[in-house]
């Protein structure tokens, strides 16, 4: 009995895994989401192939380990190689700057007076915000402390992304993604210390709704490598660092995280989630730090705050 266990227990794991290790063959979008759970689903295996020796002791529990060991080892490697220097450089003239980045919920009407009083809280210079629809009725309140700002009547009919600014903006672009939903983008110039600095913000479609999430991802790769310069982008990505559309992305653009990122989604999951909201900076931008927000504020994502030094121009 011990071993028809450990053999239907090694069949499942062994399947488990040949879903994990598809992203090294071949980009198949109904498995997207799936890879950015590769560190859950790997531990799940080696616990797996733990018990799955101790019921019967063979060189298959083993190997199922090992295997799972690995693809789990790598995807901890696939987030260390996107992470910013460990240690920041002394820039005479740097500006430090706080980054805001929160999908609110779009349904989150009750809890719009405490996600305003949070944002304003923050002491953020730049906020992005998504599903924004509930902040609509005191936009007013926000553009006291932020007088810049894109969507919600501002170049858009839309209330749905939301680019707030401190600091004045220059050439504002709000555009869709895709054909799925529009004005999930916007992006705005700010000049600190004579650098010219692109803030940009995403909403990207779930991975799982055919292959629009890659596709978006493409336009982002373009809208990046025609505009170059220095960049910060944040948003809702729904999906994690380490799928294989984001891997490719990040090594396109050479954008890297602002610190080892914590999990966003579902909130019931806690520090156990998955991190698939995201603030990038390229390489010209120094991040200093990355926190997740205490409250999620009644929404189904934790918001991100991040400390960021933009060097002088050269």
């Amino acid at each position: 009995m011990r071993e028809k266990t450990s053999c239907a227990l090694g069949a499942i794991l062994s399947l488990c895994l040949l879903v994990i290790c598809l992203r090294y063959a071949v980009n198949l979008w109904p498995f997207a989401f799936v890879h950015s759970l590769q560190v859950h689903i790997g531990v799940a295996v080696i616990v797996g192939a733990a018990l799955c020796y101790a019921l019967s002791r063979g060189p298959y529990p083993v190997a199922i380990f090992a295997a799972a060991l690995l693809v789990t080892l790598h995807a901890l490697v696939m987030q260390w190689q996107v992470l910013p220097s460990a240690v920041a450089p002394a820039l005479a003239g740097a500006r430090t700057l706080r980054i805001l980045s929160f999908n609110v919920l779009g349904n989150n009407n009750e809890n719009a007076d405490r996600i305003v009083e949070t944002i304003l809280a923050s002491q953020a210079d730049v906020a992005f915000i998504m599903e924004a629809g509930p902040l609509e009725p005191l936009l007013n309140e926000l553009s006291a402390a932020y007088p810049y700002r894109i969507g919600c009547g501002e170049r858009t009919d839309t209330c749905d992304l939301m680019l707030l600014s401190k600091l004045p903006i220059r050439e504002p672009l709000v555009a869709a993604l895709s054909d799925l939903r529009k004005d999930r983008f916007a992006m705005a110039d700010i000049d600190i210390n004579g650098r010219t600095v692109h803030f940009a913000a995403a909403h990207l479609t779930k991975p799982y709704f055919d292959d629009y999430h890659g596709g978006e991802l493409e336009i982002l790769k373009e809208i990046i490598g025609y505009t170059g310069g220095s960049f910060v982008l944040a948003g809702d990505f729904n999906a994690a660092t380490i799928a294989p559309d984001m891997q490719d992305f990040l090594h396109v653009t050479g954008m890297t995280t602002t610190g080892w990122e914590p999990a966003t989604w579902p909130i019931a999951a806690g520090p156990f989630g998955l991190a698939i909201d995201h603030i990038y900076v390229s390489p010209a931008i120094v991040p200093l730090s990355l926190q997740r927000m205490d409250d999620s504020l009644g929404s189904n994502h934790y918001g991100l705050i991040a400390e960021i030094l933009i060097p002088p121009a050269a």
